[in-house]
């Protein structure tokens, strides 16, 4: 079934593309139902030609599409959703209960419990000739019956093999044979600037081809889509229903499936879609073909990205590269030697450009298999080699993050407007940190102060300039005693480490 992503950043409203449709609730936003709702608008050019002049030189990629299409298809899928009748606000009206008692009602509810299907609308791709199918994890979702409809017109039913929801992958399976197929491509060659079709069957209207180019690459959303985000960015017009579907280059080869939109309010395409990678989908793939679920490797640290501040802070050469902010104790990071403050600049040979490319790299890698990291300690080189570990299902460390900003003052001002008061357990409690943290809590922050961007109530500050901090004559000496263009600290935050720098005019 649907599954929306409604973060707002202004107006702005990210939406995965799978159509809901008809007795549940309508997926808001860009969703056309088939039954209901105003009709999708069809215009037509104005008479008198496209404006292209007759002697400009023409292409066609009919040829390339007619091989791809036919293994693009619609996945339809029926969710029974079963409501409790003993909850109808009718038969809980005090006005019917006052004639007939606190009873009215309850015997015809049992009796008659109420269902109601709630219908969605998907694409996928064909990948094997028996028939396993390529889509999203949330256009089956809590799906009860799932068809697939071919190009050709052939309506069949499909099972789920297995399904992702860190990367929003998952997989189908039809009984047929001799099915057209696509081939994949190299997603890691794909560049900005590359022409890209995506193909699917937005709003139900049936299949589409629409043409763009790849407008970025290794885009994150801040894990507001799926857990791990490393996504295609494409001006290719994609909408709801396209979910699932195929993008593939100039060369007919898959380079991404086709996932979430941004959208303005209720408009529809605004040139701004993502698609996951092919080379993230198909390791996915492989695995839940082969058991039905996905493991991944896992470091045991937290990762972050670096911003001009922390750049200077740490002397680094550049910021491509992820920064250490946790490791846990007794995992492979731990184990292998890595540090709170190492700054890993490739894994395996390859450089790396900010923390997601680094997570991104560690869970492809099997658990047992060994992430040879080039390292930066205290200005020296170094490498460390980690056996990975499996990934928890509920992984909270191997994140990345994002460092939050900060405004200017001078540096023995950076931390005025900001209150705090030494950690206890039982304010460890309430701020979610574990309770063996050592530190000062944030009590308050003053929005004028320079430190309003970085810190907020609750977080928990455990060292400063890169000494620890136990209580509140710590953290005041630590201040006081800081120099340079910025101070150094880093936070706990709902229980993962975080650099901030909070710098001076």
């Amino acid at each position: 079934m649907a599954k929306e992503i409604q973060f707002r950043r202004s107006t702005a409203i990210l939406t995965l593309l799978a159509a809901s449709l008809g007795g549940g609730v309508i997926a808001a936003l860009m969703v056309a139902s088939r039954s209901s709702g105003p009709p999708v608008e069809v215009t037509a050019e104005a008479a008198g030609g496209t404006g292209v002049s007759p002697s400009a030189p023409s292409a066609s990629y009919a040829d390339m599409l007619e091989k791809v299409t036919p293994a693009v298809v619609s996945v339809n899928t029926t969710q029974v959703i079963k409501s409790n009748p003993r909850q109808s606000p009718f038969f809980m009206d005090p006005f019917f209960q006052q004639f007939f008692g606190q009873g009215f009602g309850q015997q015809q509810q049992e009796a008659r419990p109420r269902s109601q299907k709630e219908y969605g609308l998907g694409s996928g791709v064909i990948v094997s000739k028996d028939g396993y199918i390529l889509t999203n994890n949330h256009v089956v979702n809590k799906a009860s019956d799932i068809e697939v409809q071919l190009l050709d017109g052939r309506k069949i039913k499909a099972k789920v093999v297995g399904t992702d929801k860190d990367t929003d992958v998952a997989v189908l399976k039809i009984t047929a044979q001799d099915l057209p197929t696509v081939h994949f491509g190299d997603s890691a060659k794909a560049r900005v600037g590359d022409l890209v079709f995506a193909i699917g069957n937005p709003f139900g209207v049936g299949q589409t081809v629409t043409m763009g180019i790849v407008s970025a690459k290794s885009r994150g959303m801040g894990g507001r889509i799926e857990h791990f985000e490393d996504f295609i960015q494409t001006d290719a017009s994609i909408n709801p229903g396209n979910s699932g579907g195929a993008l593939v280059n100039a060369n007919g080869d898959v380079v991404g499936i086709n996932t979430a939109i941004l959208a303005n309010g209720s408009e529809g395409n605004q040139g701004i879609g993502f698609a996951i990678p092919i080379n993230l989908v198909r390791n996915v793939m492989d695995q839940l073909i082969k058991s039905g679920k996905v493991t991944r490797g896992y470091m045991g640290a937290i990762l972050q990205n670096v911003t001009a501040d922390l750049e200077k802070q740490f002397n680094l050469p550049s910021a491509k590269g992820a920064l250490v902010s946790q490791i846990e104790a007794g995992k492979p990071a731990a184990q292998a030697g890595l540090k709170v403050g190492d700054f890993i600049t490739a894994i395996n040979g390859q450089a790396i450009t900010d923390a997601n490319d680094a997570v991104i790299r560690i869970i492809q890698m099997s658990p047992g298999a060994v992430a040879h990291l080039d390292v930066l300690r205290n200005g020296k080189t170094m490498k460390i080699d980690i056996t990975l570990g499996t990934r928890p299902a509920d992984d909270t460390v191997g994140r990345n993050f994002s460092s939050p900003g900060g405004q200017g003052g001078n540096t023995s001002d950076a931390l005025k407007g900001v209150t705090v008061e030494t950690l206890t357990p039982e304010i460890a409690q309430q701020v979610n940190v574990p309770a063996s943290t050592k530190g000062v809590v944030v009590d308050s922050v003053d929005q004028d102060s320079a430190a309003a961007e970085a810190l907020q109530r609750g977080d928990v500050i455990v060292q400063v300039d890169r000494q620890p901090v136990t209580n509140e004559k710590d953290y005041e000496r630590l201040v006081q005693q800081a120099k340079g263009d910025s101070i150094l600290l880093l936070i706990n935050r709902g229980g993962s480490n975080v650099f901030v720098a909070i710098p001076s005019k």
